[in-house]
């Protein structure tokens, strides 16, 4: 029991550090939006993580696990998740954050959705109500009809659509190649499409003394979010770990509140709380699943 409680607690450090790094990443890209377009802040934030992910396969000794296997799937799923993080600091710098975030909790909504076409894998009752409770949670956030439907909210909402087809590329590649594989293949063909998206209209805005530090920390913060969240997951369940992802959404609502003057919209705040109840209604039912299994397996 105590040592249960141990690792519960290490898990509540390490998404400490997560939530602290998607809301870093969040403000610089809000102030990064006000001197460089979205392909700019992704080409800078992938220069920043070649250079990080090569330092640490090199001081790990780890180069030999970067293959050019499946370089086909690969690109894919860099450019899928190369556009949902340009649509997602499109929104950063759009809507107020708190938005952006719960609109972000719909990935794994998406992924419920989409495993089936893609992966092939059953669509359960309980995973059928989860997604079902995760749009009524998307209707109340952007409540259309009521609320202008601005290219911000909507750039939001895709984006968790890309996130999620990123999910899913990664299930696949994971299968063969190395987490270090798939993120220095991910940070070098990020750096690539953002100096060709960048640089489409012939110009590309260099950093400046004010926006080089807010780079350098999108860089940072983006691989540190999913370190941690990684860390976490290792050492403690799934239904433990995602209560604490979900507390980025009030973190995030008071940082916009004291930063920006964003109101604490109830809207928002109700919409996200039922995202989440979809998302952990389905976290709960796979590993209530894992569990059976695992007992039938001991018998």
């Amino acid at each position: 029991m105590v040592e249960n409680k141990t690792q519960i607690g290490k898990a509540a450090l390490w998404m400490t550090g997560a939530i602290a790094s998607f809301s870093s990443m969040a403000v610089a890209g809000r102030e990064l939006s006000l001197h460089h377009d979205t392909f700019e802040i992704m080409m800078y934030r992938s220069f920043v993580g070649v250079l990080i992910v090569m330092a640490v396969l090199t001081a790990t000794g780890t180069w030999a696990k970067v293959s050019t296997d499946r370089l086909g799937l690969h690109a894919v799923r860099n450019t899928l998740h190369f556009t949902g993080q340009n649509l997602w600091f499109y929104a950063v710098g759009a809507i107020p954050l708190a938005q952006v975030f719960a609109l972000e909790f719909t990935q794994p909504i998406w992924v419920i959705l989409l495993s089936p076409l893609l992966l092939k894998e059953r669509l359960t009752v309980l995973r059928a109500m989860s997604a079902l409770i995760g749009f009524v949670g998307i209707l109340v956030v952007t409540r259309p009809g009521a609320a202008t439907l601005n290219p911000g909210l909507v750039c939001a909402a895709l984006s968790a659509i890309f996130f999620a087809l990123t999910t899913i590329s990664t299930k696949k590649l994971t299968q063969t190649a190395s987490i270090g594989c798939i993120v220095f293949w991910l940070t070098v063909m990020q750096a690539v499409l953002g100096f060709a998206a960048a640089g489409l209209d012939g110009q590309i805005a260099a950093p400046t003394w004010q926006t080089a530090p807010f780079l350098v920390l999108v860089g940072c913060a983006g691989l540190l979010a999913h370190f941690c969240i990684t860390n976490a997951l290792a050492i403690a369940p799934a239904t433990v770990v995602v209560p604490f992802d979900f507390a980025r959404l009030p973190t995030i609502a008071i940082v916009g509140m004291l930063l920006y003057h964003e109101p604490l919209d109830h809207w928002t705040l109700t919409g996200a709380a039922i995202i989440f109840a979809g998302i952990f209604l389905n976290v709960w039912s796979e590993n209530r699943s894992n569990v059976a299994t695992t007992r039938r397996t001991v018998r």
